[in-house]
């Protein structure tokens, strides 16, 4: 599987680089390309050059990712949006911004490494790190702490997205071919057709085709009409890497990427008039899905003390036991672990399958295979939407705002590989403890809580020892 760049190959990659990249016209005095200047972008990568089945070439482009990942942007390279909002659909102020950078809806950050930085780049963050998200009215003007328009959210970390991303598009397949096998059959026999819907063991409702192809969609349960998992964001919303990436460079930066808020789709090159033009190229993005996507999952803990090991293995099996494992299910089986960009189910305002040659590249590496041939991703979840608060337990639903129309106490089974580096816990980062956010649980995990919560000192103490074995590896 490709890999962060390391200390052996990053000369080799910055070679490579440099001739693989195209120029950019200079907005300052000093170059892109003089050491002194004060861009981060740097000289552009020639996207059309790269052949990723030559290591080379996909080791200089998840380099260039990674720099992408790291950089602190700057005016020079477009940070910042004067009169654009953080709206996800290209959406024009009404009057400049007072503050160019601010803790609300943003600009919030100077580079994704800011937020996504702990234990190393691509990690999650502390508390500090918080980012206030919006629901990204198209018609809005407005940045506000205010609980009513923002939400305030915890850091995730990207390790293993790639691996979580094509999870999604597969289960998705699954579930749209049950959709429209129900619709044949019901076509076929002029009946309706009930049809239970489940991919990779995961259940997510059901569906009942009509004759004259309508669908009843009232059973469906954790995945939205168009039965398209969208496996980023604490509340499943995001669809693609690209998506999210192309959304967050906007929110959290100012920094535009040309195939939503460029000429083509705005009919401006400087669509939020901070006077530089052509901010994030096609390959930008690419090269930060590719650097994500690539991202090693987390793993275990290895080297245990005798009696931590004794009580992981037990705390393991207690997990199971008590019913986390129903949602937080240790592995799904995935077919094909070859990542293509663009993704085959992004919409308008990502660029899509058909609008550039697709970049693919294998991230299976290190997987385990189960008895059929199929990787293991061993994630601890579900991608799968759930209630998780009530009236009595409200802590994981402490959001006012419903995001992309999810109510605002459903969310994304949160994947605990990694867990033991993610430290504080809950959506809004406000859990210091593991056992405090095992104990916010409620909806639908009342009973796996209460069963935790019924459990010996020691019992609870094993799953706790268990669950500090899943770690980001340094």
């Amino acid at each position: 599987m490709s890999r962060a760049p390391t200390a052996a190959f990053r000369p080799a990659a910055a070679a490579l680089l440099a001739a693989l990249v195209c120029t950019v016209p200079p907005t300052a005095p000093a170059t892109a390309g003089d050491p002194w200047s004060e861009r981060e972008l740097g000289e552009r990568l020639d996207i059309e050059a790269l052949d990723l089945s030559r290591p080379d070439h996909r080791d200089a482009l998840i380099a260039r990712g990674e720099h992408l990942f790291s950089a602190k942007f700057t005016t020079l390279d477009g940070a910042g949006r004067p009169m654009a909002t953080q709206a996800i659909v290209p959406t024009k102020r009404k009057r400049p911004v007072a503050d160019a950078f601010q803790r609300m809806a943003g600009p919030d950050a100077n580079a994704c490494a800011s937020c996504h930085m702990d234990p190393v780049p691509g990690g999650a963050g502390p508390f500090t790190a918080n980012a206030f998200v919006t629901e990204g009215f198209e018609s809005a003007d407005f940045d506000s702490l205010d609980p009513q328009f923002s939400n305030e959210r915890g850091t995730n970390h990207v390790f293993g997205s790639g691996l979580i991303e094509l999870l999604a598009r597969e289960m998705t397949a699954d579930l749209q071919a049950q959709r429209r096998a129900a619709l044949n059959e019901a076509r076929r026999t002029g009946e309706p057709v009930r049809a239970d819907l489940a991919t990779k063991g995961v259940s997510f409702g059901r569906l009942t085709a009509l004759p004259d192809g309508m669908v009843d969609l009232t059973g469906l349960d954790g995945v939205d009409t168009d039965l398209v998992l969208r496996p980023f964001s604490q509340k499943g919303v995001m669809t693609s890497l690209r998506q999210f990436t192309v959304n967050a460079m906007n929110h959290h930066h100012g920094m535009q990427a040309d195939e939503r808020f460029g000429a083509r789709w705005t009919g401006e090159a400087d669509f939020d008039e901070d006077g530089v033009a052509g901010e994030l190229t096609d390959a930008d993005i690419t090269a930060l899905v590719i650097w994500q996507a690539t991202r090693p999952p987390p793993g275990r803990r290895t080297g245990l003390a005798p009696d931590w090991q004794a009580m992981a293995e037990r705390g393991e099996t207690l997990f199971a036991e008590t019913g986390c494992a129903s949602c937080h299910i240790p592995a799904l089986p995935l077919d094909s672990a070859v990542f293509a960009d663009p993704s085959p189910y992004d919409m308008a305002g990502t660029l899509r399958a058909g609008e550039r040659d697709v970049l693919s590249l294998d991230i299976s590496a290190g997987l385990a295979r189960d008895a059929q041939g199929r990787l293991l991703v061993p994630l601890f979840g579900d991608l799968k939407r759930h209630r998780i608060a009530d009236e009595r337990r409200d802590t994981l639903g402490n959001e006012l705002l419903s995001q992309r129309f999810v109510d605002r106490d459903v969310f994304q089974t949160a994947e605990l590989w990694g867990v033991a580096s993610t430290a504080p816990y809950g959506h809004r980062g406000d859990l210091t403890t593991l056992d405090e956010a095992i104990r916010a649980h409620a909806g639908a995990a009342t009973e796996s809580r209460a069963r935790y919560e019924a459990l010996e000192d020691n019992e609870r103490e094993a799953i706790i020892a268990f669950l500090k074995t899943l770690v980001i590896a340094p």
